[in-house]
């Protein structure tokens, strides 16, 4: 059964997070998005998981179900900060677990380690190690998979605090890592170029805080699985019966380029490395960003492809796409909620529109300059001026793109 699964999402007890996100407004423009599994978010929360125990039921495969039959997967996202080899780390892992019973003894034990009521990502400053170590003491079932594994802050490979592979940070427990998430500013290509990376599976998801649909989804994984938690996971950890994911262009991601954001500078690696990774306006030293972090680990170059990997699929999520055709920098617009509302209506959800509907089809539906960039966009035409320092890439559609203004806050990540 192929499925579109998003397996990295959070509720409204994160920070920087939507407040009205619910189970009810997740699962409804998930549908809308075409995904078939989610990750629940956020279990280590107290209040959330209270959410979760009371509106899903499990199906006795270790997936659990809404009332009107959606299936989610546990999934939280935890931060460790420490010290190692004389250097501050920031990692954050995706945690997977089988039932809520496991749920129970993780929160046990990351309780006494930390504040799991502040925040549904809590922030403990113990090792990955350690967090490996105690959790597969729990349970083998559990999942521990490095988050966004190229951003420059809180990430294994990040420019300013993390590790140069998983063995530096994983350590003798490095074998229990079996998959990476890329992260919206890396894909799969990028990381190819790691030959050190070749053994794990590279998995792709939203990290989403929101239920909009061009947040949600708007990066997932295709898996050809009977769904059950034991075969989800035996898809991550062995490549069986995972077909692909699906992508955004790196360049829209936010750390894809170098970049000062207040000072509006963005730069290639090659032209910040010219210029000592200073920001030529003030001086001060550039935002690293995840192209050029991946140059410096690289041993292949861009463009080679290991023996047996899957196909990926870069799509620019469809409201944006109709923002860009009717010239509005915003998704989030009446306009924008009609055009996708018709498209959905007639057939059926964003992704089957984005990657299989047919061109004919969608010209007695909406415009063709709009068809067009539907097209486009499937066939990896839009062109996208990078991300860099926390500023989103931009589509350059109907001529409209602009640089954005800096963003303030974490609320639209």
């Amino acid at each position: 059964m192929k499925l579109f699964a998003d397996l990295h999402l959070h509720s409204r007890f994160s920070r920087a997070c939507s407040k009205d996100l619910s189970l009810e407004k997740i699962e409804y423009w998930a549908r809308k998005k075409g995904l078939s599994l989610l990750g629940t978010g956020d279990f280590t929360h107290p209040e959330w998981i209270k959410e979760l125990k009371r509106e899903l039921k499990e199906d006795e495969k270790g997936i659990y179900k809404s009332n009107n039959g959606f299936p989610f997967v546990l999934q939280a996202e935890i931060s460790n900060i420490y010290e190692q080899d004389g250097k501050i780390r920031k990692i954050h892992n995706i945690l997977l677990a089988p039932n809520f019973e496991t749920v129970e003894q993780i929160s046990d034990f990351l309780k006494d380690k930390g504040n799991l009521k502040e925040d549904g990502r809590p922030t403990f400053t113990f090792s990955c190690v350690e967090l490996v170590e105690k959790l597969k003491e729990i349970s083998k079932e559990i999942e521990i998979i490095p988050a966004h594994a190229w951003t420059p802050w809180f990430s294994i490979f990040g420019s300013n605090s993390g590790f140069n592979s998983v063995e530096e940070c994983f350590l003798d427990k490095s074998n229990e890592i079996f998959a990476l998430e890329t992260g919206l500013s890396s894909d799969p290509q990028m990381n190819w170029r790691l030959s050190k990376l070749d053994r794990f599976t590279l998995v792709s998801n939203s990290d989403s805080h929101s239920y909009w649909p061009w947040r949600m989804g708007r990066e997932c994984n295709i898996l050809d699985i009977e769904l059950s938690y034991k075969n989800l996971i035996k898809a991550i950890r062995t490549g069986e019966g995972f077909l692909g994911t699906i992508e955004v262009d790196p360049n829209y991601g936010k750390y894809h380029f170098d970049g000062h954001r207040s000072c509006n500078i963005s730069l290639s690696p090659k032209e910040s490395i010219a210029k000592n990774n200073k920001c030529p306006k003030c001086g001060r030293k550039l935002t690293i960003g995840v192209l050029h972090r991946v140059d410096e680990l690289a041993d292949r170059q861009d463009g080679f492809k290991p023996k047996g990997k899957p196909d990926f699929y870069r799509l620019i999520p469809l409201a944006e796409v109709i923002a860009g055709y009717l010239g509005l920098e915003q998704a989030h617009s009446k306009k924008v909620f009609e055009i996708y509302d018709l498209l959905i209506g007639k057939f059926k959800n964003e992704l089957n529109i984005l990657l299989e509907t047919n061109e004919s089809e969608l010209k007695k539906a909406v415009d063709e300059k709009l068809v067009k960039l539907i097209i486009d966009n499937r066939e990896g035409k839009i062109e996208i001026i990078p991300g860099y320092d926390g500023v989103y890439g931009v589509a350059k559609i109907s001529g409209i793109a602009k640089k954005k203004k800096p963003q303030k806050t974490l609320g639209e990540y």
